[in-house]
């Protein structure tokens, strides 16, 4: 059943462990298109009447998200597990309810603890551009910084 302006269920209920009823488990992106490690997604909300997307995403531990640039801001709020977050040139520790924002342009990637997952709701424009991946040059200038080098390896055995 769903309200008569908007084609979202009134209550989408939780299943437990994170899931939710009526909303499909996905994978995060294509393998092929951009690096990753043990994420998945779920779109919780998404109505031409919000104009914003709700989306819950899980990284397996040890796993990653794809370091990437965009020029749509996010807001993420961290529900379970802890991990570490690259926003542009700093690093942070990230933990159940902090709320992290990403200004656009801004580089960024998430990154589950070794021993387990991490789990957030991202909040994103219904309507957003395409990421960007790291040129190689930007790739090592990145690497350059010792502090962001040490988060890259953060996942490496």
């Amino acid at each position: 059943m769903t309200d008569e302006k908007t084609s979202a269920p009134p209550l989408r209920a939780a299943k437990g462990d994170f899931r939710w009823e009526g909303v499909e488990l996905r994978a995060y992106k294509d393998e092929s298109t951009a690096p990753f490690k043990g994420v998945s997604r779920q779109t919780l909300a998404s109505d031409p009447n919000l104009d914003a997307e709700l989306r819950y995403f899980e990284v397996e531990p040890g796993g990653h998200s794809t370091l990437e640039r965009h020029e749509h801001m996010h807001s993420v709020m961290i529900v379970v597990g802890q991990g570490r977050v690259l926003i542009g040139s700093e690093v942070y520790s990230v933990k159940p309810q902090d709320l992290v924002t990403i200004a656009g342009w801004t580089w960024h990637q998430f990154r589950a603890s070794a021993d387990e997952k991490l789990g957030f709701l991202c909040l994103v424009n219904a309507k957003r551009d395409r990421p960007q991946l790291p040129t190689v040059d930007e790739a090592a200038e990145l690497r350059a910084n010792p502090r962001l080098a040490e988060f890259f390896d953060f996942a490496r055995p």
